[in-house]
């Protein structure tokens, strides 16, 4: 034990903060890039809406990020439902 408690948290604080740090970098670079396809430029270029204030619709490639964001939902609440429901885990 610590004679001083805001020790510990400042030590947690800076284990955390470059962790945390990385993972926003790699979101932010996983959210400007898509999976490329042979029309993703027309996709991104192309007008389909046009609405008042110059406001333009576009029919654009979904993010990589949102992609793999959904993903991991669906697949976390299938091992939930898995591990709470068939197994009888208790938290």
């Amino acid at each position: 034990m610590r004679y001083f408690d805001l020790l510990q948290i400042q030590h947690f604080v800076l284990y955390l903060f470059p962790a945390l740090a990385t993972i926003l970098v790699f979101a932010v670079g996983l959210s400007f890039s898509y999976i490329r396809r042979r029309d993703s430029k027309a996709r991104e270029t192309q007008i389909i809406e046009e609405y008042p204030g110059g406001i333009q619709g576009r029919n654009a490639p979904v993010p990589l990020f949102l992609i793999l964001t959904i993903a991991g939902t669906v697949i976390w609440s299938l091992a939930y439902i898995l591990f709470i429901g068939l197994l009888g885990v208790k938290i």
